[in-house]
C-alpha cells in the first residue's frame, strides 16, 4: 500500500479565533474556508506540506450527534480533552518564545521527556491540545 496522511479533522468553535491562531500565529496557509448555515469549515496546513491539511470543523455539524453528545463534546473541548495534534519544529525554544509572545495558552513549557523527546504543549482557541516536538 502507498498511503499518506491527507487530512485530519479538529473541532473549532470560533472562525475568527481559529483563523488568527492557525494562519497568523502558526503561519499555516488557508486552503479552504467554507460557510454553511452559520457554521465554518477551515482547511489549513503548513506551506511546505501542501498534501497534508487540518480541517477545522464545527463539532455539532454531524446530524447524528445527540444533544447530550454535543454537550459532552463541548465540555471535553473546554477541558482540552476532546482532540489533540502533534506538530514538530527544529527549534522548540524559538517556537515556544514566539507562541508565548502571541499570548497562546501555554500548557507545558519546553521539557525533556523521559521517553527521549523534547516538547511543549499549548491549546488552540477551541481547547485542542497541541504538543510541539523538537525534531533534528
Amino acid at each position: 500500500m502507498d498511503l499518506k496522511i491527507h487530512q485530519t479533522f479538529i473541532p473549532h468553535t470560533d472562525h475568527e479565533a481559529s483563523l488568527a491562531f492557525y494562519r497568523d500565529i502558526l503561519g499555516f496557509e488557508v486552503r479552504n474556508d467554507v460557510e454553511y448555515n452559520g457554521m465554518h469549515w477551515l482547511t489549513v496546513g503548513p506551506p511546505d506540506q501542501p498534501d497534508t491539511s487540518i480541517v477545522l470543523h464545527p463539532p455539532a455539524a454531524d446530524p447524528g450527534i445527540t444533544e447530550e453528545e454535543r454537550n459532552t463534546i463541548a465540555e471535553m473541548m473546554a477541558k482540552g480533552t476532546f482532540a489533540s495534534i502533534n506538530l514538530a519544529t527544529r527549534d522548540l525554544d524559538a517556537t515556544f518564545d514566539e507562541l508565548q509572545a502571541n499570548d497562546v495558552e501555554i500548557v507545558q513549557e519546553p521539557t525533556d521527556q523521559p521517553w527521549g523527546i523534547r516538547d511543549c504543549a499549548v491549546r488552540d482557541p477551541a481547547g485542542t491540545m497541541i504538543r510541539i516536538f523538537e525534531v533534528r
